[in-house]
């Protein structure tokens, strides 16, 4: 019976052992994962100061990054944060003493055309419209859009992620390549343009405009679109699917005061322009959606 008892207790003994063992092995995963993102934090803290600014305030940016966790999401550094917080403590200056050159560089691992879309989107409503594009590269680790531009500071990081949060677009990554170059890596996975989607029945009046006018047409089976009579109007109709693929493409070379449009099926946006110019476009055109889909 005594060597029985002291069977089951070794027994138990290995048991509990290697229970315990399990348990206390699955956080040390997520320690590894936290230590290692606190490091990539204290990585990305000295590449967007210089040296002397970093080794002079070391103490005050530990105060300031305390606790590291809060600058850690889905274990990745939140750049966004850590740019505004090293702003806001008077450690990073975003502007030049005089205008500059300034190089942007946007980098996604998503649709080319989708992206440039969307940044051009963002980047006009932030004011920028003199920009040159200097470069476009797609490869196997994604698709980068570079422009320069004459500008007084630096892009701030917050302010393009709110515009970017508009059309379901996040920054995940910003780098300081150079007092007058930074690239922002944008997250594209849940994009959408954001504009007007159209319904049946609910008539839209566009006006006067420097842009080419975009829309939501997945919820719709036909258009109606009348010219006012102030108008010159030569229609330039685009459809474009969920990933802006080019679908269809409309061209009237006469004025036209009104146009009936059949969607096709697969269509997400569309463009409507003028084939000359929109300069054309005086007064307003008034469009009517018909039929559910």
């Amino acid at each position: 019976m005594v060597k029985l008892f002291l069977s089951f207790l070794v027994l138990f003994s290995f048991t509990f052992a290697e229970q315990t063992q399990l348990e206390n092995s699955e956080p040390i995963v997520e320690i590894e994962e936290i230590s290692s993102a606190i490091e990539e934090l204290d990585i990305k803290i000295k590449s967007l100061l210089n040296e002397k600014t970093y080794k002079k305030n070391e103490a005050y940016i530990n105060i300031i990054f305390s606790p590291k966790s809060d600058f850690i999401v889905n274990d990745r550094v939140d750049c966004v944060k850590v740019v505004q917080t090293l702003k806001d403590n008077g450690l990073l200056n975003l502007y030049f003493d005089k205008p500059k050159e300034l190089r942007l560089n946007f980098h996604t691992s998503d649709s080319p055309l989708f992206f440039v879309k969307i940044m051009g989107d963002a980047l006009r409503n932030m004011g920028y419209y003199r920009y040159v594009t200097k470069e476009s590269n797609l490869n196997e680790s994604g698709f980068t859009w570079s422009i320069t531009l004459k500008a007084e500071y630096v892009t701030d990081p917050q302010v393009l992620q709110r515009e970017l949060y508009n059309s379901g677009s996040k920054v995940v990554d910003v780098t300081r390549v150079s007092e007058t170059e930074w690239t922002f890596d944008v997250d594209m996975r849940d994009s959408f343009l954001a504009v007007d989607a159209l319904s049946d029945g609910e008539q839209v009046e566009l006006s006067r405009s420097l842009y080419a006018y975009w829309l939501d047409v997945s919820a719709i089976q036909k258009l109606k679109i009348e010219s006012s009579g102030r108008n010159s109007w030569y229609p330039h109709i685009t459809y474009f699917d969920s990933s802006l693929h080019l679908l269809k493409v409309v061209k009237r070379d006469t004025k036209r005061n009104a146009l009936y449009l059949t969607i096709p099926q697969n269509a997400k946006y569309i463009k409507i322009s003028d084939i000359y110019t929109l300069k054309n476009i005086k007064g307003s055109l008034f469009l009517t959606p018909i039929g559910e889909r």
